[in-house]
């Protein structure tokens, strides 16, 4: 049997073919009329009135810092838990990064502690819903509002997630959504940046434009940076959201498949989900024998992936004091098994079988 992968892109017939009708028709690459469309399809989608595509799902945190005002000694909260990247992009900025723990049940930032960290200084709330997951987004947002923040959410993992019906992502100023190869749909790199306030849309496009209002005048009028998108990626994102539905519904089956078929097996444990609502990017599982089951699966051609080590945990971050045992407790447990959207049942039912076979 052919090797099963962690994670892979798909892209089809479709994003080739609009690919070469694209290059045939003397486009010039750069972004322009495709991106404006491609950022229509993300805001009709997600229920945003602006959205503003970017290089990747990372600077586009960056823009966030920048396009609120948030910059040198400030301070923003985020989880312990999460892709290095959320904590980065805000450094990037300037900005000093506080990390808090999560909750276990959600994977998410724990409001409670997050409330112990606040100082003067801190100017937002970066929130992460982890893998589609959120706890009660309008506690997130009364949280916020109480204590005179700003809230960006980091929806990278999000995209065809919501909490009650309300899109992850729209929830905050402003959100963020990553287009990188794994996510379910993908334009190579490439990221987006949601928001409802048209003075902020604004300055988004400021910013990744060099700071000119436009194109090919090179007059300034902020400080900006090169941090656009390309048409070209812009072709392959349209047709990929075309296919969001679709995969959005496979996502939810894919996860309903394998709890079902992993229910007996007392050592694994599965993050409540509710997939009415989430639509999970990768199918997430916690594991107290995890590197004897990532062994024993590779052998047998089945790729997975370990959760992200907890931030304060890795040496750009060591000088953190250590206190986030929810964080730890998940990153030394988590695995992500395989979660491609085209996984067939057969396949999904022989990872499982594998699966019962080393624990039995």
């Amino acid at each position: 049997m052919k090797r099963i992968n962690q994670m892979e892109p798909w892209i089809g017939e479709e994003e080739k073919r609009a690919v070469i009708e694209y290059l045939g028709s003397g486009g010039w690459l750069t972004e322009y009329k495709k991106t404006r469309e491609f950022e229509q399809m993300v805001a009709d989608y997600v229920g945003a009135k602006y959205a503003s595509a970017v290089s990747n799902g990372t600077v586009s945190l960056t823009i966030a810092m920048m396009t609120l005002g948030i910059g040198r000694e400030d301070e923003v909260i985020l989880p312990d838990f999460t892709m290095i990247a959320t904590a980065t992009s805000i450094m990037l900025a300037g900005v000093n990064p506080v990390f808090v723990d999560i909750d276990p049940a959600t994977l998410c930032l724990d409001l409670e502690k997050a409330e112990e960290t606040i100082t003067p200084r801190t100017k937002a709330i970066m929130f992460v819903s982890l893998n589609g997951r959120s706890p009660d987004m309008n506690e997130v947002v009364k949280f916020a509002a109480d204590h005179d923040l700003f809230l960006v959410e980091d929806a990278a993992q999000s995209m065809g997630s919501r909490y009650r019906g309300k899109h992850l992502g729209t929830f905050g100023q402003v959100g963020s959504f990553s287009f990188s190869s794994p996510k379910i749909i993908t334009t190579g790199q490439g990221g987006v940046l949601v928001t409802d306030d048209e003075k902020l849309h604004e300055k988004i496009s400021l910013i990744k434009n060099f700071g000119r209002q436009k194109e090919g005048i090179d007059y300034h009028v902020v400080v900006g940076y090169n941090f656009k998108f390309t048409d070209l990626q812009a072709v392959i994102g349209i047709e990929q959201m075309k296919k969001l539905d679709w995969r959005v519904n496979r996502k939810k089956e894919i996860c309903k498949l394998y709890r079902d078929l992993l229910e007996s097996v007392i050592q694994i444990e599965f993050i409540e989900t509710n997939l009415k609502d989430t639509a999970p990017w990768y199918i997430d599982i916690l594991v107290g024998d995890r590197a004897g089951l990532v062994s024993f699966l590779d052998q047998r051609g089945i790729g997975t992936r370990l959760f992200y080590p907890a931030i304060h945990t890795q040496p750009p971050f060591s000088h953190i004091p250590e206190d986030f045992p929810n964080s730890e407790y998940v990153s030394q447990r988590g695995l992500w098994l395989p979660s491609s959207s085209f996984l067939t049942d057969d396949q999904i039912a022989h990872i499982c079988d594998e699966i019962r076979r080393y624990f039995s």
